[in-house]
């Protein structure tokens, strides 16, 4: 198979129709979700081409319909693929903190990185499992603290 070159583009924003519009069409997708790959018929709205029928894959279906309640509801959205190479200030943009934070990171060695010339670049599947151990261990230390308020009879 050939690679793509996938960039990383601005996120999907819509106008008030299209939130309705895509709020929609996500019921529709959601009542597809779990039920394996999908026959799609796509007919252009202001065009007079023929419909074009196509088969959506299983995980494409899940995606599509979590891309539409978020778009619907007015949140952007932008698809990033695993492999993608961030910048600091891109990796930054998606863990909500400061360049000046992420560059910290990489320097103690908790997010690996490579270097492009001088610029750091950030794998996103790198970033995606440093986000995921950070939500971890904020969960474990909400649990202790809800035990040790429990222990004491402060949390019911």
């Amino acid at each position: 198979m050939g690679s793509a070159a996938l960039g990383l583009r601005q996120p999907a924003v819509l106008s008030e129709t299209e939130r309705k519009d895509a709020l929609e069409a996500s019921r529709v997708v959601a009542r597809l979700t779990g039920r394996g790959a999908v026959r799609v018929e796509a007919v252009l709205i202001r065009d007079n081409e023929p419909p074009q029928t196509f088969v959506l894959p299983a995980p494409a279906v899940q995606l599509l319909t979590d891309m539409l309640v978020h778009l619907g509801a007015g949140s952007p959205v932008t698809v990033t693929p695993e492999h993608a190479e961030l910048t600091t200030q891109q990796a930054a943009d998606f863990l909500n903190v400061s360049r000046p934070w992420i560059v910290k990171l990489i320097e103690r060695n908790e997010v690996p990185h490579r270097m492009v010339g001088t610029h750091r670049r950030i794998l996103f599947s790198d970033l995606r499992a440093y986000k995921d151990r950070m939500n971890a261990s904020r969960r474990r230390a909400l649990d202790q603290l809800v035990a040790e308020a429990q222990a004491v009879g402060e949390y019911e």
